[in-house]
């Protein structure tokens, strides 16, 4: 910011401030630190609608991009019908979800193509899926889990150790390895969290283990009969903020640094609250596929959000899920991009 008189206040001394010359003068060096959201917002010459309130109606217009606080600080977030969020990288085309507060841009994909809003499709993703091998214990809402093989977990704790890889996170690694870090574009990918939130704010259903009743966070977000749905960006436990190697605010327990949408993204993005039928907004793709966010375990099942015309949820081991992965693009890579985010005129180097 310049120099001034003292390390707090004090006068700012320019080239035109007259100096004593009897003794030594120090002067100190004020900064600020820049908001790397801010600066990629700029970049791809976004502006902000500020904070939104009320999530509960779905966005079936372009409502623009709206800003919510994640891990690293102010995030921004694409709402509704945009026509203004497409990426090409990598060979494949890709919709922002939103900007990270580290700068980061956050991409979903969209298949060897682009598509309008409202269009029906199955090759917008990488290909069907469970979520994990089996849905007869709280551990198989995990991105990873605890223990090894198939043993019952007997421990909230045990459950959520990040030991073994869903298969879901296999399947998304595997494409991740050959699509982006063998062909040379890893250097463009930023270590941000993927949250898989296993919280269990409900004192009455917090077990977290075996085939007990457990409502896990986002449910009592935004679940089924829940009015003014209330999403965040920020990730409650630090065991489910799945990184790659930032282990400050993350776990480090990722192999490559990609993952899956959350559920407090897809309504963010203007989904509108559990069931109501969006066919317009930008993540509407027809088929259904796997958000990374857990609902419940009902004794009978566990179960993972997913997405399609509305928000809902499907068992782990249903094979039927479409898989549509998310990366986060490095602020610095962002400053490269040209284009105005258009399906003819995508933002791309």
């Amino acid at each position: 910011l310049g120099w001034f008189t003292a390390t707090s206040g004090g006068t700012q001394v320019t080239s035109s401030t007259k100096v004593s010359l009897s003794g030594n003068q120090t002067l100190f060096a004020h900064w600020k630190k820049k908001d790397p959201a801010k600066e990629t917002l700029a970049n791809l010459n976004i502006t902000s609608n500020g904070v939104k309130s009320g999530f509960d109606v779905a966005a079936t217009t372009a409502e623009g991009v709206f800003e919510m606080e994640d891990d690293y600080g102010t995030s921004y977030y694409y709402r509704g019908a945009v026509t203004n969020n497409y990426v090409k990288f990598a060979g494949f085309y890709w919709r922002i979800i939103r900007i990270n507060g580290d700068g980061s841009l956050r991409i979903i994909y969209d298949g060897t193509q682009a598509y309008a809003n409202g269009v029906s499709r199955t090759t917008s993703f990488i290909k069907t899926n469970t979520y994990n091998s089996a849905s007869t214990d709280a551990k198989y809402v995990g991105w990873m889990y605890g223990p090894i093989g198939m043993t019952a977990s007997t421990s909230k704790v045990q459950a959520q150790t990040n030991t073994s890889d869903a298969v879901i996170k296999s399947a998304v690694d595997t494409w991740y390895k050959t699509n982006i870090e063998d062909k040379g574009y890893s250097d463009a990918i930023e270590d941000s969290i993927f949250c898989n939130d296993r919280s269990t704010p409900n004192s009455n259903y917090a077990l977290g283990y075996g085939m007990n009743t457990t409502y896990f966070g986002a449910y009592e977000r935004e679940g089924a009969t829940k009015s003014n749905i209330s999403p965040t960006f920020k990730c409650s436990q630090k065991n489910d903020a799945f990184t790659v190697n930032d282990t400050s605010k993350g776990n480090g327990a990722l192999t490559y640094p990609v993952g899956l949408i959350t559920a407090d993204e897809i309504v963010a993005a203007g989904s509108g609250k559990y069931g109501t039928v969006n066919t317009n907004y930008y993540l509407y793709r027809g088929s259904w596929y796997w958000s990374i966010t857990p609902y419940v375990l009902d004794e009978t099942y566990a179960t993972v959000f997913i997405i399609s015309k509305q928000m809902s949820y499907n068992k782990t081991n249903d094979s039927r899920g479409g898989l549509a992965p998310v990366i986060n693009l490095r602020a610095e890579y962002v400053k490269t991009l040209r284009g105005t985010g258009t399906m003819t005129n995508p933002y791309q180097t």
